[in-house]
């Protein structure tokens, strides 16, 4: 990415390249990206002294275009949980699939199919809604479906949604799935060229001296 090798975020998807550093997503949306601390959390372990009580950080970041990214972190500090959370959820950033109800005309605005995600005991439902609807959704429901760029969607959700380290992962899951499934307008045969690590092969191959 260094070298400028790959140009965009979209290439890594497309090649399923795993995400090692948290600093390659910055170079691609770089000050578009907004993070959100969606929960803090005491958890606490028994030892032998008493309690040992560390916080469980839930983070999400997303450029409000069809990017959204969750992380966890637990730390004996929020301040060092919310840090590494953010770093977390730069290297879980995935694309998110708009699309129509109804007539395709203006910019995608809701999600094109109905998707589900299930985490513990929640699962939370995605209806494609008309234009204008806005987000039918709990308070962080909104704030995720924001980031992902989604305007208008119902939510239906099943199980303990008040466990919302939980709902924010189906929720995240849901949405992750969108690119999943196949409607008819990506039914055209698409020529996948040589991956990058093929493609750079000598470049790769340099064995560099630090």
């Amino acid at each position: 990415v260094a070298e400028g090798k790959i140009n965009s975020l979209e290439e890594i998807f497309l090649y399923s390249i795993p995400v090692k550093e948290a600093e390659i997503i910055d170079h691609f949306l770089g000050g578009k990206l907004n993070d959100e601390v969606m929960k803090i959390m005491p958890v606490q372990k028994q030892s032998s002294a008493g309690q040992r009580t560390r916080f469980k950080a839930f983070v999400a970041v997303g450029d409000g275009n069809g990017h959204l990214g969750l992380g966890v972190k637990c730390a004996s500090e929020v301040a060092t949980a919310i840090r590494g959370a953010i770093t977390i959820a730069k290297l879980n950033v995935v694309p998110v699939r708009r699309g129509y109800w109804g007539r395709m005309s203006g910019l995608p605005h809701t999600i094109p199919t109905k998707v589900t995600g299930k985490c513990g005991s929640v699962s939370v439902r995605l209806i494609p809604a008309p234009r204008g609807t806005g987000l039918v959704s709990s308070p962080v429901g909104k704030k995720l479906l924001t980031m992902a760029g989604v305007r208008d969607v119902y939510t239906s959700t099943r199980g303990h949604s008040r466990t919302m380290g939980n709902f924010i992962k189906a929720l995240y899951e849901a949405l992750g799935k969108t690119y999943g499934y196949l409607t008819p307008d990506l039914w055209a045969e698409q020529t996948l060229g040589a991956s990058p690590f093929q493609e750079h092969t000598d470049f790769l191959a340099k064995k560099k001296v630090y």
